[in-house]
């Protein structure tokens, strides 16, 4: 069962810090509270992997090295999960010694703890009178620690107490066999490791349904990301992620719909002399042709009547961002001269190299080049990239246009043709 949980977001007590080892949990707001799937790219190593949304990420400098939390999963549970009036807490301590266990609510505040001396083998904890709510529970030994998540539906005003319940054998007796069930279950979360230096930059992209939502984080200690779901459909039924930048949520990938937004369909339009002479909405792709693996990468290009009155591409709740919309933003990451680089798609290969990029923004930028009255042209080398700005210029005969060179960190204002077809992103109203 997955855990849901309305919250901002979650800064654990300094008690967890530890250099180098981190968990991230995911929860969801919005448009939904189930977080269904977690891609994580760390973009200062450019390695990557997918969770499901329950998971807890551990962050570890030492991933692959045997540890309690990863390689012995089953030797610790909590069930039942979620609770009303009692939850038992069962875990293997490796090591005997001093052996603390720790409850957190989700806004990092100790609801509590208590320390026992420990035999090395399995025991059994049973905590109480914990009012309705997520929870985070930290059990650590000297060198090892489980970390986990619980939900409580108790309504009563009991104190919160943690009651040692007896030693189990330290071998798999039938009440640990029965352990290991409810851990193949739906009820208790995996960890999943990553190897993490600190400093190191991660993208993550939440999954729910149609939605997906991309936040940016370089983690320094154990915390929960929250996901805002926000839906953002073309007339083509197409899903965009989004990621907040500042105060604006923006598009984190090209459009590439094929309709406006009432479903009325684009016309495709691949002859470059029809294409100089336009004054109504239409588009087109590179080489003029359907792949849809170039599609779904790159976009479509479209010419700026595409963009404007009833017939509009935008999603419903979006709009195409105005001038000043592109200066708030560049402004927010730094101003033009560096913002481009916080801008541009890491890791992936399509802007050229060498290039200055850490896509610290998660807007993910690509060279998706652009058309001219020269025909559609995709720089093959990860030159150029170009977005439309809604803002007329020069007696609407020209528009106010963002675009990044490979090779440098700027995003460069300028004003272009309205009949030349580029890249588009939407800004949420």
């Amino acid at each position: 069962m997955k855990i849901i949980c309305l919250t901002v977001g979650l800064v654990l007590t300094s008690a967890f810090v530890h250099s180098q080892n981190y968990h991230i949990s995911f929860v969801g707001i919005g448009a939904s509270s189930i977080v269904d799937s977690v891609k994580v790219e760390n973009l200062t190593q450019c390695t990557n992997l997918v969770l499901s949304g329950g998971s807890i990420l551990h962050l570890s400098a030492t991933a692959g090295m045997a540890d309690a939390e990863t390689n012995n999963k089953k030797l610790f549970s909590l069930y039942p999960n979620p609770f009303i009036e009692l939850c038992n807490i069962e875990f293997e301590a490796p090591l005997s010694g001093n052996t603390s266990i720790e409850i957190y609510s989700v806004e990092g505040m100790r609801i509590i703890g208590i320390q026992k001396i420990l035999k090395q083998g399995l025991h059994r904890f049973q905590v109480s009178g914990i009012g309705s709510g997520v929870y985070f529970i930290q059990v650590r030994g000297e060198s090892w620690s489980y970390f986990g998540k619980i939900l409580s539906n108790c309504t009563g005003t009991i104190m919160p107490n943690i009651v040692c319940q007896n030693l189990i054998s330290p071998f798999l007796a039938p009440e640990h066999k029965k352990l290991e069930t409810i851990n193949n279950g739906k009820d208790v979360e995996d960890f999943v490791q990553m190897q993490y230096n600190d400093g190191d930059r991660l993208k993550i992209t939440g999954k729910s349904g149609i939605y997906r939502t991309v936040f940016m984080l370089v983690p320094t200690q154990d915390q929960t990301v929250t996901f805002n779901f926000i839906d953002c459909t073309d007339g083509d039924d197409n899903h965009y992620p989004v990621v907040q930048i500042g105060g604006q949520i923006w598009m984190a990938e090209n459009m590439k719909t094929t309709k406006f937004r009432d479903g009325t369909t684009i016309p495709f339009v691949p002859d470059d002399q029809t294409w100089l002479n336009l004054s109504e909405g239409f588009y087109c792709t590179y080489n003029n042709t359907n792949n849809a693996d170039t599609i779904n990468m790159y976009g479509c290009y479209y010419n700026y009547f595409a963009l404007i009155g009833a017939y509009t591409i935008a999603p419903a709740g979006w709009h195409v961002p105005t001038d000043a919309e592109w200066t708030t933003l560049s402004t927010f990451l730094g101003g033009d001269s560096i913002a481009g680089g916080k801008m541009k798609e890491h890791c992936l290969t399509h802007w050229s190299v060498p290039d200055s990029t850490t896509n610290e923004s998660g807007f993910s930028a690509i060279p998706a080049g652009c058309r001219s009255i020269q025909g559609p042209i995709l720089f093959e080398y990860g030159g150029e990239g170009f977005w439309w700005s809604s803002t007329n210029y020069c007696n609407n005969t020209t528009a106010f246009v963002r675009f990044m060179y490979y090779g440098d960190s700027v995003i460069a204002r300028g004003a272009f043709p309205q009949h030349y077809g580029f890249s588009v992103r939407c800004v949420k109203d």
